[in-house]
């Protein structure tokens, strides 16, 4: 069976990912009326069907209407086309909702910036700190409180399973700290640990292990989204994905943006895949995708999937600096300030896979830009199967990049994106 032939490392690559980031004709290619892109298309077309069996981009200038763009099918079984409706398992571009919904909190008035945690969750209080990583949980009293900072930008010293090892790994896998999800399929070697059974229980367990350096002094790509998704919870009174219901998915008119695809929306899930080396492996189909559960609890850090249109329309909401369509759900200081370099004086992203750059609330943010590409101030994020967003206000342009495939690196899919909507820019 061609499932045997995914191997373990095949497995853990598209994991490490998770956080991070014969053509058709052109018309196959369909797109709301507006700009020409002729790059971004030669992109999609160069790589569905002969290589991905679809693709989608969203592309718009200032607050205009977005140009959409689509390759291929859902699958490559199937014959369903790419279009404005299909379904993405976004992942980690979750993150800048949810740091968009604390910037809510702190408008409001309920959350400040630089709040120390424990305030909503008692069990980081006296948070410590690992002493020897490799060796051993043993730890020492931390020298700052996490704060909600920290939560936004990845300095709180969380770990991530996907990246973090040893005692703290082992720790995270045993107390179900796991914050996502990728297939039904059992994958060979790789162990099933279950996920804690909700928010709170995912919060409180976690105040139980040690950090892996002090708060504030390093960026550590993390679980810190999730997280915040419990404290926004406590802050606002209401549960995590009924606030983000309520204050940015209604009122921007997100009607496909799911923690559970519905059953009767299957048929719009694309399917994921691995990219091995014996080809594109089918890992979660969208007929019969994990999406279709309901999940331990919404995953701040990666659990949306939505379509390319929906996400445009939180991009858009930025881009019009908190107002979408005469509608203001977020006040100019506020997205300007969830969009700046929120990293905390002494921390920076050195060495990391966000090197050079800054970090706002739950997205990189562009604090060195390159000469032709996006300007300073550019803020987004990618996700594990191949998805991109960012808003440049400096270029005047928003645009987000769709595949389903794990790890991204492979086909080179989000920067061959981004490089071809500033080519066409250009």
């Amino acid at each position: 069976m061609v499932e045997m032939k995914l191997e373990r490392r095949d497995f853990l690559r598209g994991l490490a990912a998770l956080g991070l980031s014969g053509a058709l004709p052109l018309p196959a290619l369909a797109r709301a009326a507006g700009g020409d892109w002729p790059m971004v298309r030669a992109v999609l077309d160069s790589l569905a069907p002969a290589k991905l069996p679809g693709l989608a981009g969203a592309i718009g200038r200032g607050t205009a209407s977005a140009d959409f763009l689509f390759a291929g099918t859902l699958a490559k079984d199937s014959a369903t086309k790419i279009d404005i409706d299909t379904l993405w398992r976004v992942y980690s571009m979750t993150k800048p909702i949810t740091g968009m919904a604390a910037m809510m909190l702190i408008e409001d008035g309920k959350l400040k910036l630089d709040q120390n945690i424990a305030d909503f969750i008692p069990g980081f209080a006296a948070p410590k700190v690992m002493i020897d990583p490799d060796k051993s949980l043993d730890s020492r009293p931390s020298k700052a409180p996490i704060t909600v900072r920290n939560l936004l930008t990845h300095t709180a010293g969380l770990g991530y399973s996907i990246i973090t090892k040893g005692p703290l790994l082992d720790a995270y896998n045993r107390l179900g700290i796991l914050p996502g999800q990728v297939s039904r399929q059992k994958m060979p070697g790789v162990p099933y640990f279950p996920t804690a059974p909700s928010l709170a229980e995912f919060a409180d367990r976690l105040a139980t292990l040690p950090l892996i350096a002090d708060p504030g002094v390093k960026w550590s790509y993390s679980i810190s989204l999730d997280l915040l998704g419990r404290v926004i919870e406590l802050a606002s009174g209401k549960s995590f994905d009924g606030f983000l219901q309520e204050r940015i998915f209604d009122p921007l008119g997100m009607t496909s943006t799911y923690w559970q695809v519905p059953a009767d929306q299957a048929h719009r899930l694309v399917t994921n895949h691995f990219a091995t080396a014996v080809g594109l492996i089918p890992v979660d189909p969208g007929a019969t995708s994990i999406y279709l559960d309901k999940p331990p609890f919404p995953f701040g850090g990666a659990g949306l999937v939505m379509s390319a249109r929906d996400y445009d329309r939180f991009l858009l909401m930025l881009a019009g600096q908190g107002a979408v369509d005469g509608k203001r759900i977020m006040k100019v200081e506020t997205v300007k300030l969830g969009m700046s370099n929120l990293l905390p004086p002494g921390a920076d992203t050195a060495g990391t896979f966000a090197d050079g750059q800054g970090f706002g609330a739950g997205g990189r943010v562009v604090i060195a830009a390159t000469p032709g590409g996006q300007g300073i101030g550019t803020y987004g994020w990618a996700g594990a199967a191949a998805t991109i967003a960012w808003v440049d206000p400096v270029r005047g342009v928003r645009a987000s990049g769709f595949a389903q495939y794990m790890p991204d690196a492979v086909y080179g899919f989000p920067k061959e994106f981004a490089k071809a909507v500033y080519a066409d820019l250009a």
